[in-house]
């Protein structure tokens, strides 16, 4: 039997881990149930365990460790999203939900260690090792500005890594099949935060004050409209606000209005033009009586898929599902933490299509799959980490 056909037998336990995981969101760092659930299942395979990694995350090694190391990697954090699926299968905890397939995520790696520990049951794992990373905190930082990956890393999850793979459902793209490409894949973000401060009055005599919200509004205008100037018909990049707070009441001059936004980029001077454009929109107030702080960061840095990293993991997935199931796409401009990873090691990131005849969206309250990928995700996992350990000890 194939891997991919040991992977589709497999389809009934993968589904009832989604959706007990599911059922049971986690946030940031906070995942603890989740790692428990995912430490516990690879252990019990025989996969030396290493719990409370970067805080919460889970770090599983298969390999007697005399070849490189491959490591693959999956987020476990949900989103504060109040569900409205109406599955059978939903969040029980309100307010809280898998929003972004992290429940998938997981579920497909503890599947690929299924596979792995039959391959060395077989006979047929390579030398070398396969490190499991079972992430927090991908959605969010810490009050340090720190993300699940970031803590990982500092805790010595990536230590001696020679290739790191990971994929991202897309509840938008055709279900089964792979889309990745080499170089820039998504993007890097930053956050923004604007403060103007200007001086409250009575609403009947605006005259008398300095008005921050209307102030900030003119500075939001003029730093897209700056944002969109700078870049160059081939150049990609976006900034974006979503939020702003001001004022006290409605009739009273607001005396101090608080934007938060994002940056994203892939090329670090487009990041460079965007930040100085975006800051002198704003501080341009200043000549009409407000005071202005512009902050940018913390963010992501842009995901790169290392050239022959990518190759050698989208011929192999072309041969483990066929060749017209993997697809090169385009960059997108959302961002992902997994970049710190790829950092560390030559890496290679790749969406993982699961749409359903309605197709859903990510961060969305009715976000869900087709839960036929599942065995495809956890068996791109393991090809990827057989294949890579083939040839980095045949290179080696």
């Amino acid at each position: 039997m194939s891997l991919i056909e040991r992977a589709r037998a497999m389809l009934p336990s993968l589904v009832e881990m989604r959706r007990d995981l599911h059922r049971h969101p986690e946030l940031g760092f906070q995942v603890e149930r989740t790692a428990r659930i995912a430490a516990d299942a690879v252990e019990a395979l025989g996969f030396r365990v290493r719990r409370g990694v970067g805080i919460t995350g889970v770090v599983a090694e298969l390999g007697d460790g005399s070849g490189p190391t491959v490591a693959l990697r999956a987020d476990m954090d949900a989103l504060p999203i109040q569900e409205d699926t109406g599955a059978e299968y939903a969040s029980l905890t309100p307010g809280v939900m898998h929003a972004c397939g992290h429940d998938v995520h997981t579920t497909g790696l503890v599947g690929a260690a299924r596979l792995l520990m039959e391959e060395l049951t077989l006979g047929t794992l390579p030398p070398g090792t396969v490190r499991l990373i079972f992430q927090p905190s991908e959605e969010v930082t810490d009050a340090d500005g720190k993300s699940g990956a970031m803590r990982m890393i500092a805790d010595g999850a990536m230590v001696g890594v020679d290739a790191v793979v990971g994929l991202h459902v897309s509840p938008e793209r055709e279900a089964g099949k792979i889309f990745v490409r080499s170089g820039a894949f998504m993007a890097g973000a930053e956050e923004l935060r604007v403060t103007v401060r200007g001086k409250s009055s009575h609403a009947a005599r605006p005259h008398l004050g300095v008005d921050a919200l209307l102030l900030a509004a003119q500075g939001l205008v003029a730093a897209k409209a700056a944002a969109n100037e700078v870049l160059a018909a081939s150049e990609r990049g976006v900034v974006s606000f979503g939020k702003l707070e001001a004022g006290t009441a409605g009739n009273i001059i607001a005396d101090r209005a608080v934007l938060y936004g994002t940056l994203r980029y892939f090329d670090q001077d487009v990041r460079a033009r965007l930040v100085t454009a975006v800051t002198e929109a704003f501080e341009s107030l200043e000549s009409l009586g407000a005071g202005v702080t512009v902050d940018v960061g913390p963010g992501f840095p842009p995901v790169l898929n290392d050239e022959k990293v990518a190759a050698c993991v989208s011929e192999a997935l072309g041969e483990l599902l066929g060749e017209d199931a993997v697809v090169e796409c385009e960059p997108e401009l959302t961002a992902e933490d997994f970049a710190y990873l790829a950092r560390e090691a030559p890496g290679v990131f790749f969406w993982l299509g699961a749409s359903l005849p309605e197709p859903r969206e990510l961060h969305h309250p009715r976000f869900d799959i087709d839960e036929s990928v599942l065995p495809v995700g956890a068996a791109a996992l393991a090809h990827s980490a057989l294949t890579l350990l083939r040839t980095l000890t045949a290179g080696t």
